[in-house]
């Protein structure tokens, strides 16, 4: 007789896959490029805004997971019945925001590839393309299973790989004196000068709001795949574990950062993507040797290969979704037939126009600060948006009321939302509109 333990384990086990998913999109240039270079220019000055900014975006981001396990509705369903206004509003930044960020992101995965020696004298962009041709193949030929099955393997062995080199640099000790960054770091990151880095940093860390529909359209595909629909424990169980994860990787990038580099990460990202890889696994080797190339790059590529294939399946899983429900021919929930069709037909769309955005950077020379950095602040100025969207939608009546927000939680939101604007205006009034310079 199977046990009430043994169903919820297996309960739990059947449930596993958008929140790892998430984790997946997550650690990738918001971990790789900016908690590194964090640590690398302040040490541990960061480290507080960074988990600050997770622990303020976790009530958006689960807003997804919460909704479709009490609801059976997926987050996008709920948008269209809560306003008029906000699926065409979330239709447009994804349409935006989705090839930039393919784009980016694969551009720096061809860039970690120039670190292996066979690949040294290849165009990066040339193989950012060749990620992109691999990623779209494994979406087009294996769905949702080859995505689930491969970033869950991704996921472990990026987590792995930069706990071991992290735990390492504990053990070594820093090649400076970082302990003081603790309580004053030199230079200091809090000038308006350092907006331009301190917005793209909080816009990907763990990631952009607009993520917060991801789970949710994953989790029908994830019951398709298991025979099994989540609890709502089990839902969240799911997002917090992915969530754990992000969080847990986004210290450690930071660790590596501030014991490698300390002191020497003004010039992390400037010059070309090249240049950025080839300085980020020089430092890493000079400062723990040269075994530590074998542990930083596959950890650095496993991290941005996974953020592209789950970006290249959830921006055109969220857009063929809201052309279903726009045009009321489905609940957009990417059930097998003309729905995978359609979902797959986004997928190759997406692909093109990525290729596209990186020959049209190639030949403009665009570096990879501007190239990626653009694409988090643009997340992070958009999320004020999402983030009263996915609050909105999970305190209305569409949620039973005891699976709404309790005051904890609410509260949460509304400090959140309220951060993510006061900074989005200052970077807007300064940054972009050059006001109090």
């Amino acid at each position: 007789m199977t046990t009430s333990v043994g169903r919820g384990w297996s309960g739990l086990r059947q449930s596993l896959g958008p929140g790892i998913l998430l984790a997946g999109a997550c650690i990738g240039g918001s971990h790789l490029m900016s908690s590194t270079t964090a640590g690398a220019r302040f040490g541990f000055a960061l480290l507080g805004l960074i988990l600050l900014t997770n622990l303020l975006k976790y009530p958006f981001l689960l807003v997804g997971s919460r909704f479709t396990a009490v609801t059976g509705q997926s987050l996008l369903e709920g948008f269209q019945a809560r306003s008029r206004a906000y699926l065409p509003l979330y239709l447009i930044v994804s349409l935006v925001t989705g090839t930039l960020t393919i784009a980016a992101v694969s551009f720096v995965a061809g860039v970690l590839l120039t670190n292996v020696p066979l690949l040294q004298t290849l165009d990066p962009y040339g193989l950012a393309i060749a990620v992109l041709v691999m990623s779209a193949l494994l979406l087009l030929v294996g769905h949702y299973r080859a995505l689930d099955r491969i970033s869950k393997l991704l996921v472990a062995l990026l987590t792995l790989l930069t706990g071991v080199a992290a735990l390492s640099l504990l053990l070594r000790g820093p090649v400076a004196d970082v302990a003081a960054s603790w309580t004053r770091s030199d230079p200091s990151p809090w000038t308006l000068a350092n907006l331009g880095f301190l917005i793209p940093l909080m816009g990907w860390m763990p990631g952009p709001v607009e993520m917060c529909v991801w789970p949710s359209l994953w989790m029908f595909s994830r019951a398709r795949d298991s025979q099994h629909t989540a609890t709502r424990a089990e839902a969240e169980f799911d997002f917090n574990l992915g969530y754990g994860v992000t969080v847990i990787t986004a210290v450690f990038f930071v660790i590596l950062g501030a014991y490698t580099m300390y002191g020497t990460g003004d010039g992390m990202l400037s010059g070309s993507g090249v240049s950025f890889a080839q300085k980020l696994i020089r430092l890493y080797t000079e400062a723990m040797g040269g075994w530590a190339a074998w542990v930083i790059v596959p950890a650095a590529f496993s991290a941005m290969f996974s953020t592209t294939l789950t970006c290249l399946d959830a921006y055109p899983r969220s857009i063929s979704a809201i052309q279903g429900l726009l045009q009321g021919k489905d609940r957009g929930d990417a059930a097998p037939g003309p729905q995978r069709r359609r979902l797959a037909l986004w997928v190759l769309l997406h692909f093109l126009a990525s290729v596209g955005a990186l020959l049209l950077a190639a030949s403009g020379g665009v570096g990879v600060k501007d190239f990626v950095f653009g694409a988090m602040a643009g997340s992070f100025i958009t999320a004020p948006l999402f983030a009263w969207m996915a609050m909105d939608t999970m305190n209305s009546s569409l949620v039973p009321a005891e699976h709404r927000y309790g005051p904890l939680m609410r509260g949460l939101c509304w400090i959140g939302l309220a951060f993510f604007v006061l900074f989005s205006l200052v970077f807007i009034g300064y940054d972009l509109l050059g006001l109090g310079r």
